[in-house]
């Protein structure tokens, strides 16, 4: 999609609902972001402080790789709304209890780690409902901007929150910052309240909570693309998140300074991602996806060895805004890859995935990172980051991403309406679907590959196992047998899952055969017809 289709970074404000929820979510990462900052303040001056600092980081996101998935499954099943709001009251009430126990002196490293982790529960909670509600609230066409629009929402906070983060703890202590963040949820939770968006359930009847999860699994697990994405968010975020772990100890050890110094080196990295938000159309423009990710990393890499080698603020900071625009540029990009190609019934649970990779990168990433610190130093494990920055990027140049351009993921009906003799019981299972083909033997070799991509597409809707035969008696038949858990996930992937891929893949298939398949729907002998 070119930059002239997507229009500006700035054209999804134009939607005033849009513009009001954006408006909240900043305000709320502003908050998060000085929580995150005063709860690693408050560890830097004990013991040992490395882990613990980094095991900030590893609390917050830690919910995420557990849970997001089973978020996805609530969000794609229910009310989004609805579900925000509440879980945006519950954050509220933990804000506020820290706020007191901090207010108090009760608070504890390992009490302080719990808070985070309920905070980043929350968090798991809201990402996927949250990401699957922008495609209701703009058009497709604007899916790349709104994308560039949640990173630079999360890069002014990073930009604002530390900086303002860094005065109050100066000024006034941490239980400031942990109250600001407290009402940083009420008012995100207010602004979801006056959104008044029509039904956002995926389907009139959601699915059953661990069928959905099989659901959403499966499809990620069947979908090359999908896969490929996921692997550069990982190749990614292990070495990048050395820098965001370990620069409050940057800030203290390597550059001796205090809270300021620390709320200004993340402000630059903020600063720098505003910039890298904003020429993110422009750069797709100019060049491919894999070349500017590739080149992106190349830079970080760069700036990894300079925190590494300089003990000058000013210098530090200036090559930390490079770094912040290289940030955001590789996630942005693959974060809006990944809701342009997830169809909408399962789009929470692949964006609720992509949290999880993400997330599980970041905390595993940080707790690796901060022992590697304590072993070696601070300045080994930002040259160890670097050189693993780098191979990722040469990696790149070896295998680009895939090209997603032209794949229509609209809602498609792929096939007939269902005519059953009975009507079965939707929980009844599992279910065998049989589809017989007439081939040429001209035709042979070029239809059994075409069914290599049917499988893809049954598999990803919703069959557990999938096989193509060769009848012996008559060799010019072939049987397409596929095996799903139930009638009504037959039915959900009958009418609602295929996409207008799906159909393509099957078209070309089918061009190939004498005509159009024989389908069968074999259940269970068992059960009685109604």
């Amino acid at each position: 999609m070119t930059a002239t289709r997507e229009g500006t970074a700035w054209a999804p404000l134009r939607i005033a609902a849009y513009r009001n929820l954006w408006l909240a979510l900043l305000a709320a990462n502003i908050g998060t972001w000085m929580q995150t900052v005063g709860a690693q303040w408050l560890l830097v001056s004990e013991s040992d402080a490395a882990t613990p600092v980094a095991l900030v980081q590893t609390a917050s996101m830690l919910p995420i790789l557990l849970l997001a998935l089973p978020a996805g499954v609530l969000a794609d099943a229910f009310d989004k709304r609805h579900l925000l709001i509440a879980v945006q009251l519950a954050l509220a009430c933990v804000g506020l209890i820290m706020t007191v126990l901090t207010a108090t002196g009760h608070m504890g490293a390992p009490l302080l780690l719990t808070l985070t982790f309920a905070l980043g529960t929350g968090q798991a909670l809201t990402l996927p409902a949250w990401a699957a509600s922008i495609p209701e609230l703009v058009p497709r066409g604007l899916l790349r901007s709104a994308s560039a629009l949640g990173s630079i929402s999360v890069n002014v906070a990073r930009a604002i929150g530390p900086a303002v983060a860094g005065l109050l703890i100066a000024e006034t202590g941490v239980t400031v910052v942990f109250a600001l963040n407290t009402v940083s949820f009420l008012a995100f939770a207010a602004a979801l309240v006056r959104w008044r968006p029509g039904d956002t359930r995926s389907v009139a009847e959601p699915e059953r909570f661990t069928a959905a999860l099989r659901a959403g699994g499966r499809y990620v697990r069947h979908s090359r693309a999908v896969r490929r994405l996921l692997r550069r968010v990982v190749l990614f975020i292990l070495p990048g998140s050395a820098l965001w772990a370990l620069l409050p100890l940057v800030a203290r050890h390597l550059l001796g300074t205090g809270s300021h110094g620390y709320g200004v080196l993340l402000g630059a990295l903020g600063i720098g991602a505003i910039g890298g938000g904003l020429a993110l159309t422009w750069v797709r423009g100019k060049v491919s996806a894999s070349q500017f990710l590739a080149t992106a990393g190349s830079l970080f890499a760069g700036v990894l060895l300079v925190v590494a080698a300089v003990r000058d603020l000013a210098i530090v900071a200036a090559a930390l805004v490079p770094a912040g625009a290289a940030w955001v540029i590789v996630l942005a990009n693959l974060n809006a890859e990944m809701q342009l190609f997830l169809p909408g019934w399962v789009r929470a649970r692949g964006l609720a995935v992509y949290q999880v990779v993400f997330a599980g990168g970041q905390a595993l990433g940080a707790l690796a990172w901060g022992l590697l610190a304590e072993a070696a130093g601070l300045v080994n494990a930002f040259i160890a980051a670097a050189a693993l920055m780098l191979l990722d990027a040469m990696w790149m140049a070896v295998r680009p991403l895939p090209d997603l351009r032209g794949v229509d993921r609209e809602r498609a009906t792929v096939w007939p309406e269902l005519r059953m003799a009975f009507d079965p019981d939707p929980h009844a299972g599992p279910v065998l679907v049989t589809a017989v083909y007439t081939v040429r033997p001209e035709q042979e070799e070029a239809f059994v590959k075409a069914m290599r991509k049917v499988r893809g597409s049954r598999q990803q809707t919703g069959a557990m196992r999938w096989g193509l035969f060769r009848v012996g008696e008559e060799p010019q038949r072939f049987v397409e047998v596929y095996q799903l858990a139930s009638w009504d996930e037959h039915q959900r992937q009958h009418g609602e899952r295929m996409t207008g891929a799906d159909q393509e893949t099957e078209r070309r298939a089918v061009a190939l055969a004498e005509g159009p398949a024989d389908v069968r729907h074999l259940l269970p002998a068992l059960t009685r017809p109604e």
